[in-house]
C-alpha cells in the first residue's frame, strides 16, 4: 500500500481530518505472543504525542513488576519533572489497584474487576485518559466477571478523544464488533514447546 494512501474511500460525510483523528478501540488477541508488547508500544507512542496514558492490568499478579511498567512509570516521573511527553498511570488487579485491597477468593477478584471496570467506566464518562491500555480484560469478560454488553456500551458512547487498547485471547465476538482495529496473534513457534521457561527482557 502507498504511504499515506488507503485502500477505499470512505462515505461517512467526514473530513479527512476528523476521519484521521478518530478515536480507536483496539483489540489484540489469539494465542501467540505479543498481545500486551504491542498494547505497551502504542502506549509508548502515545506518552511522546503529550497523552494521558493510564494502564489497568486485570490478570497478572499485583506483585510482578514488568519492565513496560518500569519504563511507562519513569516516563510518567520524567513528565512530572519535565513536561516532556503526558503523564501516566499504572493499576494492578486486586490487592494492586489503587481503589480496591481485596485479594483471596475468586469470588473476591470478580468483584475487584467489576469495582475495576467502573473505575474505568467513570474516568471514560470524565475523559481522564488519551489512552486506556486494559492489559488481559478480555479474560474477565469471559469468565463472566464483567457484563460484556454493559462494556461494549461504554465503549461505544464514550466521549471525547479517547483510545481504548484491550488485550487477552479468546475476545467475546461482541467485543470484536465495537473495535475498529482487531489483530490476532498466531503462535507459530515458541520456546515454551521446547520447555524452556520465560526469560528476563523477553517474557518481562
Amino acid at each position: 500500500m502507498p504511504k499515506g494512501q488507503v485502500p477505499v474511500t470512505a462515505d461517512d460525510g467526514l473530513t479527512t481530518r476528523q476521519r484521521r483523528n478518530r478515536p480507536l478501540v483496539v483489540v489484540h488477541g489469539g494465542p501467540g505472543k505479543g498481545k500486551s508488547t504491542a498494547a505497551f508500544g502504542l502506549a509508548l507512542r502515545g506518552w511522546n504525542q503529550g497523552w494521558s496514558i493510564g494502564v489497568f492490568q486485570f490478570v497478572k499478579s499485583a506483585k510482578w513488576r514488568i519492565g513496560e511498567q518500569a519504563a511507562l512509570e519513569a516516563l510518567g516521573r520524567l513528565h512530572e519533572q519535565t513536561g516532556e511527553g503526558g503523564p501516566v498511570e499504572w493499576h494492578k488487579m486486586g490487592s494492586g489497584w489503587s481503589w480496591s485491597r481485596k485479594e483471596g477468593t475468586e469470588e473476591d477478584h470478580a468483584a475487584a474487576a467489576r469495582e475495576g471496570w467502573a473505575e474505568i467506566a467513570r474516568r471514560l464518562a470524565e475523559e481522564t485518559h488519551t489512552l486506556y491500555v486494559l492489559d488481559e480484560f478480555t479474560y474477565v469478560l469471559k469468565w463472566g466477571w464483567v457484563d460484556v454488553d454493559e462494556v461494549v456500551r461504554v465503549l461505544r458512547e464514550r466521549p471525547g478523544y479517547q483510545h481504548v487498547v484491550i488485550t487477552g485471547r479468546d475476545p467475546d465476538p461482541r467485543l470484536l464488533e465495537v473495535a475498529d482495529v482487531f489483530t490476532e496473534m498466531t503462535k507459530v513457534k515458541h520456546p515454551f514447546d521446547q520447555g524452556q521457561k520465560g526469560q528476563r527482557g523477553i517474557e518481562w
